[in-house]
């Protein structure tokens, strides 16, 4: 039996990346899974491939940060599943590189409504039928760049320090509810949001220092969040509650140095 054997799952950023990883895994593992992602294209290949491997899951293409979207994603899940035990609330955008000085007021504003607003949104629309049959899982996708400086730009960062303490202060909203919330803190993973780094590193030649920052000494893969997301939204992890895992390779466990070279 598969660890989340008849449960019913959200996953929002499910079109690539870490979204589309979690929303396979959790369909592996025996859940009824909506995949939802801005790109109708992306979340429809997502699915294609999950009911290629013999799951179950469906598409819908939905803003994240869009209360009228979340509302709408919320409503087709209990329509389809008939309820809700977890939600990944993943999607979420880089921001671009951009100084300080030369960040705009649209750019923060667009950077927190999807990054931050769209956890809000997400958690305060699937708590409910989550609360009212007395259990349920919450998972957000938070930042490495959330505990630290240095691992994202500033908007983004903040952006990813919020959803942490929005878990930390949902869970006790939440309190006596059933219903679990946590955040999983991803270092640096080869997705569609960080391509650019990736793709600028592999035409310099450079790929193999990718990651290097970090104990492991290499950068991580989508498969390796959904596996930590899967234990959040799993019973194994009964008794995790408002908690931020950084799954980072030690990115986080230390201050910034220079590294002796072996």
């Amino acid at each position: 039996m598969g660890r989340l054997e008849g449960r019913r799952a959200i996953v929002t950023g499910a079109g690539s990346g870490i979204g589309r990883a979690s929303a396979a895994l959790f369909a592996r593992e025996g859940a009824s899974v909506l995949a939802v992602d801005r790109s109708r294209e992306s979340v429809e290949e997502t699915v294609a491939q999950i009911a290629a491997a013999g799951g179950s899951a469906i598409a819908m293409a939905a803003d994240a940060g869009l209360e009228s979207d979340v509302q709408a994603y919320v409503a087709r899940a209990m329509d389809a599943f008939g309820g809700i035990d977890v939600l990944f609330a993943n999607a979420g955008i880089s921001g671009g590189d951009v100084s300080l000085f030369e960040q705009s007021v649209e750019l923060w504003q667009e950077v927190l409504r999807v990054n931050l607003i769209g956890p809000f949104l997400a958690v305060r629309h699937a708590a409910p039928p989550m609360i009212a049959q007395g259990r349920g899982a919450i998972v957000c996708t938070a930042s490495a760049a959330g505990l630290r400086a240095n691992a994202g730009g500033t908007p983004y960062s903040a952006s990813k320090a919020g959803v942490i303490s929005l878990v930390q202060t949902a869970a006790n909203s939440l309190a006596g509810t059933g219903v679990r919330i946590n955040a999983i803190c991803p270092g640096l993973i080869e997705t569609g949001m960080t391509r650019p780094v990736f793709d600028m590193a592999r035409a310099r030649g450079t790929e193999d220092r990718i990651g290097q920052l970090n104990p492991m000494e290499r950068y991580g893969l989508p498969e390796e969040i959904a596996a930590a997301a899967l234990f959040l939204a799993s019973d194994e992890a009964s008794y995790v509650n408002g908690q931020a895992i950084a799954v980072d390779g030690g990115l986080s466990s230390t201050h910034p140095f220079k590294r002796r070279r072996k």
